[in-house]
């Protein structure tokens, strides 16, 4: 049975002898529509008349989403180029075309790449708007995977809603991570109310992480242009700023939250996401494959992380709240083991010894032992606040700066100073 084809190639002078090419018996492929832009691609694939395209690299408006809803309804890709154009092949690649070929390779060589991508591409029918299908478009596993020597970590800090200081918790644990001579990357992923520029005093109404996110899903971004869109808060520390406005979440596509991720680890050793709550895929909009889903950000986010924080309160409100919260974690993404942190530690709202209390609690609802407690210091971090500054420039002697830079260590896997070790 012949495998049908689209094509989508247009401009270049080689389109119709390849075409023609193509069309022999000989080579089992039949082009069953020749498209002229993306628009005409996307109808085509819709249809569901044909099983592969094969596209161009100059193909206009050609993005990671375009590549993404093609796999999406199960049509495979593979990409053409001039022969020794690398950056337009490093292009298709990094917007999810895992074969790309030079536009003079033979026809059986096209047609074998074919039919290879559409034996081990995804089947048809999966929900564009799943953000777990990004992972496999970029050519990311779908389950997280020992981290490759040589690139950065990625460490994703989350939590149930009602402020239990996942921004104080990510801007801290980077701000150390850096001070103890990591380089390190924080990324404001939050698609609710993202406030880490605020919180550092970066008054910039310029979401950096909406111009990667843009630049991903176009296929340009690499570590040059993300260094630039990052802010630079210290030698070893940068900063990709969130979203001004919570109203411009559809900006943050899964594919390319994925793009900008990959790039990070290239660019820093550490990243430290600040993600929102919210897990939610809204199933009112699960048969609409076109529709984006203002969650998949912090899905796609959690999913690729090395290391998932959940992080909590310390009264019995939050503690509530996360019990359920990992509990809808481990119905969404099963593969994702969080690490418990408990924010805020003090005496009064938990009777007894709180941390003996509020530990036992966790491993009985959840099955989970509390991986760090982060005691209150009310006072270090209002004056952090007030001066958009961090505790280690405000408060160095803060107990939670202590309790933070601990924490830093272990997930940037370096040594803590010997001296803090024994004050703590």
């Amino acid at each position: 049975m012949a495998l049908h084809v689209f094509t989508a190639v247009t401009g270049a002078a080689w389109e119709s002898e390849l075409v023609g090419a193509l069309d022999r018996d000989d080579h089992g492929v039949t082009v069953v529509r020749r498209c002229v832009d993306v628009a005409e691609l996307l109808a085509a694939a819709a249809t569901g008349t044909g099983q592969a395209a094969l596209l161009s690299a100059e193909l206009r408006r050609l993005d990671g989403a375009t590549v993404a809803r093609l796999t999406a309804a199960g049509v495979a890709v593979v990409g053409l180029v001039e022969p020794g154009d690398d950056p337009a092949a490093q292009r298709l690649r990094q917007l999810g075309v895992a074969r790309v070929l030079p536009a003079d390779s033979s026809p059986g060589q096209i047609a074998g790449a074919l039919r290879d991508a559409v034996a081990g591409g995804p089947g048809g029918g999966r929900d564009l708007a799943d953000p777990r299908t990004a992972l496999p478009v970029l050519g990311l596993p779908a389950e997280p995977a020992e981290r490759p020597a040589g690139r950065g970590r990625v460490v994703a800090v989350w939590g149930p809603t009602g402020a239990p200081g996942r921004t104080t918790v990510a801007v801290g644990v980077a701000d150390e991570a850096a001070r103890l001579g990591t380089s390190t990357l924080l990324v404001d992923a939050d698609v609710y109310g993202g406030v880490v520029a605020q919180v550092l005093g970066l008054l910039d109404e310029s979401p950096g992480i909406a111009a990667a996110a843009r630049q991903a899903g176009a296929g340009t971004l690499d570590v040059p242009a993300l260094a630039r869109l990052a802010w630079s808060v210290h030698p070893r520390l940068r900063v990709l700023t969130g979203l001004a406005r919570a109203d411009r979440w559809p900006e943050l596509r899964p594919g390319a939250v994925s793009g900008v991720l990959a790039e990070a680890r290239r660019l820093a050793a550490l990243t430290v996401l600040d993600c929102s709550f919210n897990l939610e895929d809204d199933e009112e909009l699960s048969f609409d494959t076109a529709a984006p889903r203002r969650n998949g950000a912090t899905l796609t986010a959690l999913e690729a992380a090395d290391v998932v924080l959940c992080v909590s309160g310390a009264d019995p409100v939050a503690l509530q709240r996360t019990v359920r919260a990992l509990a809808e974690l481990r119905e969404v993404l099963p593969t994702v083991e969080p690490l418990v942190v408990v924010n805020q530690l003090r005496r009064g709202p938990v009777p007894g010894d709180p941390r003996q209390e509020i530990a036992s609690a966790f491993e009985r609802f959840t099955g989970q032992q509390v991986r760090a407690f982060l005691p209150a210091d009310r006072r270090a971090t209002d004056t952090a606040l007030a001066a958009g500054r961090t505790l280690a420039e405000v408060a160095p002697g803060s107990v939670l700066r202590t309790a933070l830079r601990a924490l830093a260590a272990e997930l940037a896997d370096v040594p803590e100073p010997a001296h803090r070790r024994r004050r703590r």
